[in-house]
């Protein structure tokens, strides 16, 4: 079953940043779709609910690659 979660963004410091983010994860394996809000300060995903864990761990080590001081609130 897809499934559509949204995540709190911790010190996300660049709007450039956030778009980086945004295709990287757009390019897990597995992710449907993928937005990264720079504004919100959010990460929506959706994906395979049974696969999300999996690529919430990839996504977490895109975000400390773009942005090193930002987080992903799990």
């Amino acid at each position: 079953m897809i499934i559509k979660k949204t995540y709190e963004l911790e010190d996300l410091d660049c709007a450039n940043c956030a778009a980086k983010m945004e295709e990287r994860i757009k390019k897990i394996d597995g992710v449907v779709s993928a937005s990264v809000s720079f504004i919100m300060q959010n990460l929506t995903v959706e994906a395979e609910e049974s696969e999300l864990d999996k690529i919430m761990k990839q996504a977490v080590k895109v975000c400390r690659k773009v942005e090193p001081d930002c987080r992903i609130i799990l």
